[in-house]
């Protein structure tokens, strides 16, 4: 039976009313902690509450109680609790700090100023993941316009994901009686394979982020002088990283790092992959020349959702091209983003990276290795309501069949949740779809998929109050 949400209201108060605010909260730094250790004092992260906190508040659903939730020395966390028809509980998930600015933005963009290009709002935060607590109320409101029932709903949108949502547990046990067990769970901080379906995440992978030191004098010394006697300290990195990775072929040497993919998430994403055909790839902005690794599509997508992998995302000890003199350097850190399978053990495989660091050093060098390691997530199979709702939400309101993806980002609420809540059904979806680069330059939100994406979501919260009565 077709669900008589209503497009034109949810188009109209996403143009009229979201993207101004958005807009507003794009000019917000609000920095996640790990980024901005002065974060309270700085007040921006409290502006950024401030700001959605008064869009919801005038824009309130019937009966909506709205809590700002602060424990002490913790970033403070946004509740808005909607009342609803029956005994459920669905939870309703975002987060509003941010990323830092990263260098490299388009002419006439800026991170911390928004520009509405065509169907692209551009500006840090906006996509990630700023407007989800506005399409969280936006479905609410669109049901409620439309006189349809739906459960009670908690919208919970925190301020530290990007640090790791380290102060969620907390919040968590804190309001464990108020969230009680919901039955459903919406987080809208994932991607989308393309523009043109709805994309539900199945998986998220596991992390560690970690630092590695290699140390090798007390002082710099001339390398005309000291060369080939003290050992190179990044030679000394080079070796150690030889013994985590095939340096040809990128390939993670350990066994502990890998598990073998369920037949369900094989299948999918080769549907993934023959949906996108080289876009798996072509979406990236690898300069000309720049070959993809794996030997086709499905191999992309698996290694980037079920295989781990090893960036470097930072280095130390290395002086700027302009001051770097002809000296053998003290020592070389380089930051280590080693993207787990989502069903590792992250603590099993933590400690076989350390070990096989830390052994036997080169050159009887001075190792330090320091991090953390955060498992991934593996959704629940779909019940079947879910299964049929996302269906007819997807071909309802983008026309093309929903699409189930792995992600190879990591959330660490959903690893949280599905602990705490292990009978739930999750919808995990968001609006990071093709070049909108999170954490990156030029990172957008594509506004008409937002809007369509609002509207699935109400779909699914009224199908959810259907199928639970």
């Amino acid at each position: 039976m077709a669900v008589p949400i209503s497009r034109q209201f949810i188009d109209s108060l996403w143009m009229e009313s979201i993207v101004p605010s958005l807009c507003e909260y794009i000019r917000i730094p609000a920095l996640s902690p790990l980024f901005d250790p002065d974060w309270e004092r700085h007040g921006h992260i409290e502006r950024a509450l401030g700001l959605i906190a008064y869009w919801c508040h005038a824009h309130a659903p019937r009966g909506m109680q709205l809590d700002v939730v602060r424990l002490p020395g913790r970033t403070p966390l946004l509740l808005l609790e909607i009342p609803g028809d029956g005994e459920d509980t669905v939870l309703l998930y975002g987060h509003l700090d941010k990323q830092p600015a990263m260098s490299g933005w388009s002419p006439g963009l800026d991170p911390w100023t928004p520009v509405l290009r065509g169907e692209r709002l551009y500006g840090r935060g906006g996509a990630d993941d700023g407007y989800a607590a506005y399409a969280s109320l936006a479905a609410i409101l669109a049901l409620q316009h439309a006189g349809l029932p739906h459960a009670r709903c908690l919208v919970l949108i925190e301020a530290g994901e990007e640090s790791g949502s380290p102060d969620l547990p907390a919040y968590i046990e804190h309001l464990r009686e108020r969230i009680g067990t919901p039955s459903l769970i919406v987080c809208l901080d994932s991607g989308a394979g393309n523009y043109g379906q709805l994309w539900l995440t199945v998986s998220l992978r596991g992390m560690i982020g970690a630092r590695l030191r290699a140390g090798v004098l007390g002082e710099g010394v001339h390398s005309g002088g000291a060369s080939g006697v003290a050992p190179s300290s990044f030679r000394v990195l080079r070796q150690l990283l030889a013994r985590l990775e095939d340096a040809a072929t990128g390939r993670l040497l350990l066994p502990e790092l890998y598990v073998e993919v369920p037949a369900d998430r094989l299948q999918q994403a080769s549907a993934v992959a023959a949906a996108l055909g080289d876009a798996v790839w072509r979406d990236l902005p690898l300069l000309d020349g720049v070959r993809p690794m794996g030997e086709d599509n499905l191999e992309r997508v698996l290694n980037r959702t079920w295989r781990p992998t090893l960036s470097v995302t930072g280095a130390d000890g290395l002086p700027p091209l302009e001051s770097a003199g002809n000296v053998l350097r003290t020592h070389t850190a380089l930051a280590l983003s080693i993207r787990l399978p989502p069903t590792a053990d992250a603590e099993a495989a933590f400690a076989a990276v350390r070990r096989t660091l830390e052994h036997d050093p080169p050159c009887g060098a001075r190792i330090a290795f320091e991090g953390k390691a955060a498992s991934g997530w593996n959704a629940p199979a779909l019940a079947p309501w879910l299964a049929h709702s996302l269906a007819d939400a997807s071909e309802r309101h983008f026309g093309r069949p929903f699409m189930c993806m792995g992600e190879g980002g990591s959330i660490p609420f959903m690893g949280m949740l599905g602990v705490s809540f292990p009978l739930a059904q999750f919808m995990i979806t968001g609006v990071l779809g093709p070049q909108s680069n999170a954490h990156g330059p030029n990172e957008f939100l594509h506004v008409p998929f937002a809007r369509r994406l609002t509207a699935c979501v109400a779909q699914v919260l009224h199908d959810h109050h259907a199928a639970r009565s």
